[in-house]
């Protein structure tokens, strides 16, 4: 029995890079906005040393609903997205935690976003974002993350008030 409690077999290993992963995020701004995203990882199967961590990519391809008040009610906004990101793991990749960054674009298929206290003068917009994140269960096949992420314009075209979310991701990797 002790044998086979300690059987290597047992332990959690680590998600391969080249994983593929669907997830399900909520994301919460100021104002009573808030946002519900779908959304599939697809890595580039790479990795790279950095400092003493690893350095691994991949696309980061989604579908939200905004939602947020308007003139009494509440107006919603479908957005896709597309945001390459880069993820960071210390020590060669082997610890559960990471940290990532993204930069993208996105579109609302539907209408441009408008609030009663702001409106988005584009459909099309530069998403990025930074965020920490966990990998637990067998063979850390799930991660949950703690994100922020910045949607706008970036000036081209006024008004450009932009929108900021807090997001939290579920993701499952297979």
């Amino acid at each position: 029995m002790l044998i086979g409690l300690t059987s290597p077999m047992l332990h959690a290993q680590p998600v391969q890079s080249s994983t593929s992963a669907l997830y399900l995020q909520y994301g919460s701004a100021e104002h009573s906005t808030d946002s519900w995203t779908g959304g599939v990882i697809l890595p580039w199967n790479w990795s790279y040393a950095l400092g003493s961590g690893r350095m691994t990519g991949y696309w980061d391809l989604s579908v939200s609903r905004w939602s947020a008040d308007y003139q009494g009610g509440n107006r919603s906004t479908w957005v896709l997205g597309a945001q390459p990101t880069l993820r960071w793991r210390p020590s060669q990749g082997q610890p559960p935690w990471f940290l990532q960054a993204g930069l993208g674009v996105s579109y609302a298929i539907n209408h441009r976003f408008i609030t009663d206290h702001k409106e988005f003068s584009t459909r099309y917009n530069f998403a990025s974002h930074i965020g920490i994140g966990y990998l637990f269960g067998e063979q850390l096949k799930n991660e949950i993350s703690l994100r922020f992420e910045h949607q706008s314009n970036a000036g081209i075209k006024r008004p450009n008030p932009g929108e900021n979310f807090l997001q939290l991701r579920y993701a499952r990797h297979f």
